[in-house]
């Protein structure tokens, strides 16, 4: 796969090119521009360290084929097109800066190309802050350097999610192309060769849109075009972009006479590192097709009727936009997932990344509040920081195959050390972060405070849990309000906390609770819930009942507040929450942490695989929580089964960057008719199943895995019809001979879930849900001190006045506080919206940026203080904020 971006290519120019050039002059030639590039399969091909030392190599070598033929007329001077952000990071790391300042210069004249993306990566299994997160670099390479990076690409994969767009357009992108690969895929491949649309907008829900040129992929292969090395043979290429008759008739607009007359093929590189010596193919002149080869193959093939370009991809995007971009048809779909699935062969170390990924917010929003009053806080985290994003941008790289000279062995090590970096990372931060808060609260003499942080960008009432050694005979003290709260102690993995029903947590902001000792002995609270029964026990709450089975599936479950609606069904053998169907074997039923705040009932069972299951209700809230723990090696696909009492269910997902309704487009939903795999739909924060009538339904929130099956699918066959989802809790989705095997001998599973009845579908509800789940509230020893200046009850950071716009992070910009933090925000409905930013303290100055954190444009500040904020419907955005 191969990528690129270079400065405009003006059609006087091109004009004056073709003069110098002495070839006979026609009014408008056709343009036919080739881009070099060399595909990286990144620990496929090579392994790291090899990949890495040809990096600079390879780079080393077209920068010197730059500068020979610097004195050609414009259309036949080299260029070269990196497929990664991570080709000049690693130069940039094992070079001088002189020679990265070269490298540079290269960038910004167009003769070397960079895309946003670290490497071509599998996007179906990635949470929306990887994605970002994964771009970072190139965000710094911006500003550092006065940059605009104007393409992002996802290569060879068949899949391709429909969200994608909208994340690779907020992060500044404008233009993208894909070649696929044709191979290990499940997809029909006649849809794969007769594609609607040759070059489009390829649009997300929010209507933003990214230029693409994806064209059919032609029989035999990918090193033509549709494929990821269209140029490999460049000669070829010109000729079949000039007069392929069926080509040409789909290269056009509807109601067009005749095709775009400017054309690209891209991509030459293919697996170009030589399998036996680890070289490019560049290090053998005898080799053909040879790298520097370009600028002469555009000069032969030059004629009076075309103009042959070597491209850097972005020069062929300006022409073709200049002259056509009104006319393009635009398409808004999900091609689904396939090596994505890969990734679920090593799901627990995936389920890390994720959980990772996540507790960022947590990490991210403690830092920031932390760097307000200490702006060189991130210093020391900064090493780390970028080391994890950049395992972010290689973690779902797309050779998930793991099917090359590489072992399997190998690959799955690197994995390894990816996750390892990017936990590192999270965890590190928040501990840092939570002890530098807590000096920054006041206390009192001889007290024992905790402050109760809240992640999220609303209020929100949830259980909180405080790591606690002492006395039982205590209360626990809401310092904002005056009152005592709910509380218990609570054993988790064989620590002791203090588990307290912490209401009202501010926005973005924190509570400070206080323990205190109590006289005499304290009265048996009212436990949260009820349970009776240690085979298929029934655990009810005042809002819902359910039963539960000793294998952990729940066989009932009652919404008492929808006059005792049943949610539950079997469908196939499979309960909600059920691991192997029509098997309820397990050791006696066991409650767990009985108290006024939540219970927990414990099942533990060998049906399938040896696995426990622990189910928690709380204080006056509908939520189900289900802790699964998969306690055994397995080699087989394996999936937890959740079965609804929902007819003709509507099942709607977060896949990434957009909330799809699966669906067929036909059926009014968001997959490809046609050209797309369905067996596996992701599945990121929640799943929403609800009924035809819209008047009931269930969301599932899902902390850890990736992708779920809807009912019956298959790759050919979306079914819509079954009220059933089954998350894969892992397993070789296309057999032994793709992905790492047997989970990479990992024998301990972590996959946690939680579920809430509803009326009506609604975004914000599932979301909110969802976010709820997997972001629980933080807590922190208040430790006081000389620089305790925060608030000493109670702080609110943040103010977002609709509530349809969810924060999705808050952190200290990139560059460091003296460019402020930065927010970003989601806008979760299907409706345009109009919001108020507010921080306290207040705002100085304000600018919308793109998801990787360079400026846009400046924003007025109300006079209350606040930015005013406008949104599309289903829209991510990113802003830079400086406060006072």
């Amino acid at each position: 796969m191969r990528k690129v971006r270079s400065p405009r290519f003006l059609l006087g120019f091109i004009w004056l090119c073709l003069v110098l050039d002495n070839h006979p002059v026609q009014a408008q030639p056709t343009r036919i521009y080739i881009a070099n590039d060399d595909h990286t399969d990144f620990m496929w091909t090579a392994d790291a360290d090899t990949y890495s030392k040809v990096f600079v190599e390879m780079l080393d070598w077209h920068l010197k084929l730059v500068d020979e033929t610097s004195g050609n007329p414009p259309p036949y001077r080299h260029r070269f097109n990196c497929d990664g952000n991570y080709w000049l990071r690693t130069y940039e790391l094992k070079k001088s800066p002189e020679e990265f300042a070269r490298l540079i210069q290269a960038v910004k004249q167009g003769s070397i190309s960079v895309p946003l993306n670290s490497l071509a990566s599998c996007y179906g299994g990635q949470p929306v802050e990887a994605v970002l997160r994964g771009m970072y670099y190139a965000g710094r390479l911006e500003r550092r350097h006065g940059l605009r990076v104007s393409m992002a690409v996802a290569m060879e994969n068949q899949g391709l999610p429909l969200g994608l767009a909208s994340l690779f357009a907020g992060s500044g992108a404008k233009y993208s192309w894909r070649g696929v690969c044709g191979c290990a895929t499940k997809f029909d491949f006649k849809y794969l060769t007769k594609r609607p649309h040759e070059i489009y907008w390829w649009t997300g829900h929010d209507g933003q849109q990214v230029l693409m040129k994806w064209h059919s992929l032609l029989t035999p292969g990918n090193q033509r075009s549709g494929g990821y090395s269209e140029a490999f043979d460049p000669v070829d290429a010109v000729n079949f972009l000039d007069s392929d008759a069926t080509f040409l008739e789909r290269y056009r607009s509807p109601g067009m006479q005749s095709p775009y007359d400017v054309r690209a093929a891209f991509g030459f590189g293919w697996d170009a590192l030589d399998r036996k010596t680890g070289q490019p193919y560049a290090a053998d002149p005898k080799t053909y097709p040879v790298a520097d080869h370009f600028h002469i193959v555009a000069q032969r093939e030059s004629n009076a009727k075309r103009q042959v370009i070597v491209s850097n991809e972005t020069d062929f995007f300006e022409d073709f936009e200049s002259k056509y971009a009104s006319g393009l048809p635009s398409q808004s779909v999900t091609h689904g997932n396939e090596w994505d699935l890969y990734s679920a062969s090593m799901s627990e170390t995936s389920a890390r990344v994720k959980r990772a990924v996540e507790n960022l917010r947590s990490a991210e929003l403690l830092a920031t509040l932390v760097s307000l009053k200490n702006p060189e806080f991130m210093n020391p985290h900064t090493a780390l920081r970028d080391q994890a994003f950049d395992s972010m941008g290689l973690y779902w790289e797309h050779n998930w195959t793991a099917d090359g000279p590489i072992s399997r062995l190998k690959r799955a090590q690197w994995q390894e050390a990816l996750a390892s970096a990017i936990e590192k990372y999270a965890a590190t931060l928040q501990i840092d972060s939570i002890q530098q808060l807590g000096a920054m609260i006041p206390n009192q003499p001889n007290t024992k405070r905790f402050f109760v942080l809240n992640p999220l960008g609303w209020q929100r009432t949830q259980f909180a849990d405080f790591e606690y050694i002492g006395s039982k005979n205590v209360t626990v003290h809401d310092l904002s309000t005056g009152l005592d709260v709910p509380h218990q102690i609570v054993k988790l993995n064989n620590r002791s906390f203090l588990r307290i029903h912490a209401s009202d947590i501010p926005a973005a902001g924190y509570k400070v609770f206080e323990v205190r000792s109590k006289n005499g002995s304290v009265p048996s609270p009212v436990p949260a819930a009820i349970v009776s029964g240690d085979d298929n026990a029934m655990m009810e709450n005042d809002l819902v009942k359910i039963v539960v089975d000793r294998d952990g599936a729940i066989r009932s479950f009652i919404d008492k507040s929808r006059s005792n609606t049943e949610f539950a069904a079997s469908i196939n053998g499979l309960k909600l929450n059920d691991f192997a169907a029509n098997i309820d074997s397990g050791e006696k039923l066991r409650v767990e942490n009985n108290g006024p705040v939540s219970v927990t009932l414990l099942a533990r069972s060998n049906a399938g695989l040896e696995h426990s299951t622990a189910i928690t209700l709380y204080k006056d809230s509908g939520r189900i929580d289900i802790e699964n723990e998969i306690n055994s090696n397995f080699s087989d696909i394996r999936h937890w089964g959740f079965s609804f009492n929902l007819n003709a269910p509507s099942v709607r997902s977060e896949e990434v960057g957009s909330i799809n309704l699966n669906k067929l487009a036909s059926d009014g939903g968001d997959y490809s008719n046609n050209h797309a795999r369905y067996d596996y739909i992701t599945v990121n924060h929640f799943v929403d199943v609800t009924d035809g009538t819209n008047s009931k339904g269930v969301v599932l929130s899902n902390s850890d895995l990736a992708f779920g099956k809807l009912g019956i699918s298959t790759p050919t066959m979306l079914d819509t019809k079954t009220p059933q989802v089954k998350m894969l809790a892992g397993g070789q989705i296309d057999g032994p001979k793709l992905g790492i095997p047997a989970q990479n001998a990992k024998t301990r599973f972590l996959q946690r879930f939680a579920l809430h009845a509803h009326g009506h579908y609604d975004s914000l509800f599932a979301m909110k849900f969802a976010l709820e789940h997997q972001n629980p509230l933080v807590t922190g020893a208040v430790l006081g001190g000389e620089n305790a200046s925060l608030p000493e009850t109670h702080f609110q950071f943040i103010t977002v006045t609709n509530p349809n716009v969810l924060l999705w992070a808050l952190k200290p910009h990139e560059d460091g506080m003296k460019r402020g933090v930065v927010a970003r925000l989601w806008n979760v409905s299907d409706q345009d919206a109009t919001s108020e930013l507010s921080f306290s303290p207040g705002i100085l100055e304000a600018a919308r940026s793109t998801h990787v954190e360079t400026d846009l444009v400046s924003i007025q500040i109300n006079e209350s203080g606040s930015i005013p904020i406008h949104f599309s419907k289903q829209q991510l955005q990113t802003y830079r904020i400086r406060l006072k």
